[in-house]
């Protein structure tokens, strides 16, 4: 039986779209149900709607705290009957209250190889910026479980790529989000079949 996979997301989707191709091959133990996005404008819902995928947007800023908007998250994202949720791109620390309504069931991409360059203000630019301030000879993307800490969950799946001489933020993270591309859809088949 196919575990049913929400997508949570804040912008372009491509996380979101390798997903998405992966769960339309023959065999693969997965189906999504729900794409979820908190940013009005945000292409991953054009994703979304080329799969024939549902989706939802809520608008953060349209509820006064973070708690109110993931007490709605959680309750739309059990609403679609999803058992495993795989934050694609998705750029809102969650709540205690979110992680613990589906505990051991979510997936994140982070693109560095945690425990190194993660936690609160680690993500996008930020992160190969910092990576290439450390001099690290090598970088890549991280798929982990998601618990009450920021990238502190247990590794699922990881792949390094070499940081190159006269590499900039941006080429770096061109390099990360193409291994992101193929470990989130393995991790995903990973934790299906065990």
């Amino acid at each position: 039986m196919k575990k049913r996979v929400a997508l949570l997301a804040s912008g372009g989707g491509s996380n979101a779209e390798a997903l998405l191709k992966a769960m339309r091959e023959p065999g693969f133990p997965a189906e999504p149900v729900l794409v979820f996005c908190n940013r009005p404008g945000a292409g991953v819902l054009e994703r979304a709607a080329r799969f024939g995928v549902p989706s939802l947007l809520r608008d953060h800023k349209a509820y006064a705290t973070r708690e109110a908007f993931d007490a709605e998250a959680v309750r739309l994202i059990r609403e679609s009957g999803a058992d495993l949720l795989c934050l694609a791109g998705y750029t809102r620390i969650l709540t205690p209250e979110f992680t613990r309504a589906f505990e051991g069931r979510i997936l994140n991409v982070h693109p560095s190889l945690l425990p190194k360059f993660g936690g609160p203000g680690m993500f996008g630019r930020n992160v190969h910026a910092a990576v290439l301030a450390a001099h690290e000879t090598e970088s890549g993307a991280t798929v982990h479980w998601v618990n009450e800490g920021v990238d502190s969950g247990a590794p699922i799946l990881q792949k390094s790529v070499p940081v190159l001489p006269g590499d900039t933020p941006e080429s770096l993270a061109a390099r990360v989000l193409a291994v992101e591309h193929v470990i989130f859809p393995e991790a995903l088949r990973k934790v299906c079949s065990a």
